[in-house]
């Protein structure tokens, strides 16, 4: 099974002004069954951003494409609405006990704002089959609106697990937009409600962004014995971004003894995109 990992695009004022369509051809030439997005498709949560965003994923080669928010995909109060009408029109997961939520505007009032869906929360999972393997994405919404620190409400993670409970598969990954190990002046507050999480569903493996900043980190729980990785990603293609941390990760052979991750590094020269490669082996050892 072959991961491909990009994050933090930004489209809109924050957005680079490389060659879009020579990314898109060198993405494309990874052989990705599944891609997955990990957030700040936008810069402001604007209509145009998110067309132009999902556009560009659109053009990606592959049959699965998850995506979740970043923190600049809520900057807006129709952000859901947008996501769901041109990123993916997911089935969302609703908390089984509202009353019991407590981030900060998670509910809106549709009436008085004019929205289709007045729940803020985009929490999902979703089932891949891939060479006759079942992978379970679960996606963790750590973005509250208009605010760019992280926040997970226990009462999401209560229900999200029951919908993990219901679910047959032989391997569990987990997509959430702020870093759980390393932050950032913009942190996940409340990190320790993902880790007891992870440990719940036995997680090995954490996807995310936000910080721009590559990251490849082990965390080792020595008392409960339970070991989880979590990939940080920088971003795809935000222009006020230093030059070596615009790129994307391919995961060759994910989860085998002979994964092979491809850091690929994107620098704009100006009337053209380079590109430079570096390949991590022997993971394990």
């Amino acid at each position: 099974m072959n991961l491909l990992h990009i994050s933090d695009m930004h489209f809109g004022c924050r957005h680079w002004q490389g060659n879009n369509d020579k990314l898109l051809e060198k993405l494309n030439a990874y052989p990705a069954d599944i891609v997955l997005n990990t957030g700040d498709n936008t810069t402001d949560s604007l209509k145009t951003e998110f067309i132009a965003a999902g556009q560009f994923l659109k053009s990606l080669d592959c049959d699965h494409v998850i995506s979740i928010v970043g923190n600049h995909d809520k900057r807006n109060m129709q952000a859901q609405d947008f996501f769901r009408e041109y990123i993916d029109d997911l089935d969302v997961i609703h908390p089984q006990d509202p009353n019991r939520c407590t981030k900060n505007k998670i509910y809106l009032d549709q009436f008085t704002t004019g929205i289709k869906e007045n729940l803020t929360d985009i929490n999902f999972i979703k089932k891949v089959v891939i060479d006759d393997e079942s992978l379970l994405i679960v996606c963790l919404d750590t973005c509250e609106i208009y605010q760019d620190n992280g926040f997970i409400d226990q009462e999401i993670l209560n229900s999200v697990s029951h919908e993990i409970e219901q679910q047959s598969y032989d391997k569990i990954i987990l997509l959430n937009h702020h870093s759980i190990l390393e932050t950032d002046s913009d942190p996940l507050y409340n990190s320790g409600r993902i880790i007891e999480f992870i440990r719940k569903h036995k997680i090995k493996d954490v996807f995310c962004g936000h910080t721009h900043k590559l990251e490849l980190i082990q965390a080792n729980d020595l008392y409960y014995k339970h070991s989880f990785t979590q990939y940080k990603n920088g971003s795809l293609s935000s222009i006020n971004s230093p030059n070596d941390s615009n790129m994307f990760l391919f995961y060759e052979d994910f989860g085998t003894a002979d994964m092979k991750i491809h850091i690929i590094r994107i620098f704009d020269d100006g009337s053209d995109l380079r590109f430079e490669e570096e390949i991590l082996t022997n993971l394990n050892s």
